[in-house]
Parts: structure tokens; C-alpha cells; sequence
């Protein structure tokens, strides 16, 4: 049986009113009594009846929709930005309708595709690692398309986008392992693509140069898709283990490398910290109740997700177009635990 959803019609039916005395009640026009419209109204209440958003879309210009697009859901820092998201687009009455890349570029644009043909207002993205170029992004955007980036942005294009300091996580993650006794730390790194992997690199080799450490190119590994192929991993740190001289730390620059590295470390039977010091990005709180407790570089996700869509409500609420755009960069949090300690 195939659903169908109530109409104004089916209530004019019910109630023995024309249809356009149900919609005109539905409105609270002035036209129609108290009594008319109390009838109306608790008759739709009664029933559950919604309007239909296809048909308001073409009335007024606007779905009150928006779209996401990150790499994936079930990552703790995108899970918690989503609820920024949502949490800000509900209580302005807009619907959210989220999509994941599994960081393919190809399934980005499909996704993109998708959302787009769904008349959505606005568009909020957090662009693969494999995406290299923006294109498609930006005749969306030149056509009229309000879109804000969060964590993971394009350049080029002038809008809002919601960044951390990633820089500054990196660089006071490799100074605390450095501070701690460690030397010979290593970098495993997602996609160079993505401008949070250059970032956080830069401010790696930052610290290393500031206290007088030789950067290695054995101790620099890349991930393609940032862990979510456990493989990348399992070859990335198989290599770092196998450099003439072996690392005594590894600063993880994404969530799924940090668990990923620990997890393959295990295998290896490596302890840390006691042979091995292990810090990185992560939002998780499972990092808490691993053995052992992981230090993390922790995000602001959901300030971020709130942020983005306080921005992308305005570019599309605004009457005039918005033409002065600014970069927000927030700051990270290091929190020490165990993994980092001082080892032998």
C-alpha cells in the first residue's frame, strides 16, 4: 500500500468546508471566523496533518532545507558538529539533510548532485581527501548557492568558513611530547589534499626546528583517506617502525589515526609510552577509557557546527547580498594523559 500524506483537501472533505475556506484558516487569514478556524485547526492537530513542503517551496522560494556534507558520520568530531548544526537549524525551523563522502571525491559530487536537485537554501561542507578541486564548488556557489566550509574548506572561494587552529595543535602536541624527553617523533598524516593535513605538518615541523630537531622524511607517513581503510594505516606505521632508527613518539593528525596507530602498535606488541609515546587529533571520548589513556588534540566540533550554520542562516536570510565574508579560526584543546608520558 502506498503512503499518502493528508491534504487540505481531505480536511474540507471531513469538515464539509471548501478548500480554500481550509487553507485561509490554516493561514489564520482574518477572513475567517475564530470559530471557523478553530474547527480547522484542531481537526489538523487531531489528524497530524503537515502542510506540504513541496508546495510551500514553490510559494515562497525556500525549502527551509539545508544541506551537510562531511566524510563521515560516524566520526566523533563530525558527529558532534552535526549536532551544532542541528541544533542551531532547529530552533530556526529548518530541516537538515546530511550526507557522508567516505572521503571519495566522486561520491562527494554525487552527494553534491543529490542535495542540489532537492532545491535545498544552503549548503554547509566539509570537502573530502581526495578532493582537489573546488570547480564544482565554486558555480554553485558564482550561481547563487549560499555555502559555508567547517574544518576542511576550499581556498579559494570567498564565503564563511570555520576553521581550528590546527596549526597551533600540532605544534604544541610535538613541543609537550619534546618537553617529555621524546627526540625521534614521527608524523602519521592523512591526505596532503586537505588543508588541515598541511597545517598541522607545518606546525609539526615548526616545533621540531624550534628546538633544534631534524625533521625525517622515514618519520612522515600518509594515510590517503585518513584511516578509514585500516591497510594505510597497518602500512604507514609498519614503515615508521621499520626506520633505521625506530621513532619514540608518533603525533597522530587525524581521529581515525590515533586509534588506528594505537591499535596497530598493539599488534606489534609496542608499549606506549614505555617504547613508544603516542599523541593526536581526536574528539572521542572513548580516548579517556582506553589502556592507555590516549592525550589528544580535542576540537571545538560543535562550536564549529553552530558557527557554520549561524553563518550559512544569514548569507540565506539576508535581503541584500552578503559581499564581506571572514575566516574564524577557534582554538584547540591538548589534554595530557597517559600515552604521552615520559617513557623509559
Amino acid at each position: 500500500m502506498r503512503f499518502e500524506a493528508v491534504t487540505i483537501k481531505d480536511i474540507a472533505r471531513a469538515l464539509g468546508l471548501s478548500t480554500s475556506t481550509v487553507s485561509r484558516a490554516l493561514r489564520d487569514s482574518y477572513e475567517i471566523s475564530p470559530e471557523t478556524k478553530k474547527l480547522v485547526l484542531d481537526y489538523a492537530e487531531k489528524i497530524n496533518y503537515q502542510p506540504n513542503p513541496i508546495a510551500l517551496s514553490l510559494k515562497e522560494r525556500r525549502t527551509h532545507s539545508i544541506g551537510v556534507i562531511v566524510s563521515e558520520i560516524a566520526n566523533s568530531f563530525f558527529s558532534q558538529a552535526i549536532d551544532g548544526i542541528e541544533s542551531v537549524a532547529y530552533r530556526n525551523g529548518y530541516n537538515v539533510i546530511i550526507s557522508q563522502t567516505r572521503e571519495s571525491a566522486e561520491r562527494e559530487q554525487v552527494n553534491l548532485n543529490y542535495l542540489t536537485s532537492r532545491s535545498i537554501d544552503g549548503l554547509i561542507v566539509s570537502v573530502s581527501a581526495e578532493t582537489s578541486d573546488f570547480s564544482n564548488f565554486r558555480e554553485l556557489y558564482e550561481r547563487g548557492m549560499p555555502i559555508v566550509f567547517f574544518d576542511r574548506i576550499a581556498p579559494d572561494i570567498n564565503t564563511y568558513k570555520i576553521t581550528v587552529d590546527s596549526y597551533r595543535g600540532a605544534y604544541d602536541a610535538t613541543v609537550h611530547l619534546i618537553r617529555n624527553g621524546y627526540n625521534r617523533i614521527a608524523a602519521l598524516a592523512s591526505n596532503v589534499l586537505l588543508s588541515i593535513t598541511r597545517d598541522r605538518l607545518a606546525g609539526y615541523r615548526a616545533a621540531l626546528a624550534d628546538h633544534g630537531l631534524i625533521e625525517k622524511d622515514e618519520y612522515i607517513r600518509y594515510c590517503q583517506h585518513g584511516g578509514l581503510i585500516l591497510e594505510e594505516t597497518d602500512i604507514a606505521v609498519s614503515e615508521m617502525l621499520n626506520a633505521p632508527e625506530r621513532p619514540d613518539a608518533i603525533l597522530a593528525l587525524s581521529d581515525k589515526l590515533t586509534t588506528g596507530c594505537l591499535r596497530v602498535l598493539k599488534a606489534h606488541k609496542i608499549k606506549v609510552p614505555h617504547d613508544i609515546a603516542l599523541i593526536g587529533f581526536s574528539n572521542s571520548d572513548l580516548t579517556e577509557l582506553i589502556d592507555p589513556a590516549l592525550s589528544i588534540i580535542k576540537q571545538p566540533a560543535f562550536d564549529m557546527g553552530e558557527m557554520a550554520t549561524n553563518s550559512l542562516l544569514q548569507m540565506i536570510e539576508s535581503k541584500k547580498p552578503i559581499t564581506d565574508f571572514n575566516t574564524t579560526t577557534l582554538a584547540p584543546q591538548l589534554i595530557i594523559r597517559d600515552s604521552s608520558q615520559p617513557g623509559r
